[in-house]
């Protein structure tokens, strides 16, 4: 399982290219560098959004999602000011946090199941609601 606490995109980069099969070749072609530029790119933590969007389309993964799951598990909480129209008057587009992925899932399950967290703290640190774990708790319980 991928750490989503200590993303280092170099490496996920590499790993997906190693899956793929796809060649050096194509990949500095496309990408428009030297195969220098690419195993420099394997170490870095992170890269340039217009490549990072290059490599996504050329691996067709979506590398950006591991930041949004990032930034659901490990952002802080957000204080109910009471004053949500803030966000509906942004010119940016304004996104769900409860996007939940097979990973976050078993992420939350883990910390369940080992006894780290209880429900009540994985509520309260994730806001994820009770009723969705227990559901989570009887789908996916028998898979581990």
């Amino acid at each position: 399982m991928i750490n989503l606490k200590e993303i280092s995109i170099g490496e996920l980069i590499k790993l997906k290219v190693e899956e793929s099969g796809i060649t050096m070749q194509r990949i500095c072609k496309f990408l428009k560098c030297s195969e220098d530029e690419i195993w420099t790119m394997y170490n870095k933590k992170s890269i340039d959004c217009e490549l990072f969007m290059r490599w996504s389309k050329l691996l067709k993964y979506d590398f950006f999602r591991l930041y949004s799951q990032h930034l659901i598990l490990f952002s802080p909480a957000q204080k109910n000011s009471g004053n949500k129209d803030k966000a509906s008057e942004s010119r940016l587009p304004n996104f769900r946090k409860n996007i939940y992925t097979k990973e976050i899932i078993d992420f939350i399950l883990d910390l369940i199941l080992s006894g780290e967290k209880t429900n009540l703290e994985i509520n309260r640190k994730y806001e994820i609601p009770t009723t969705t774990l227990y559901k989570w708790l009887s789908k996916y319980r028998a898979d581990r």
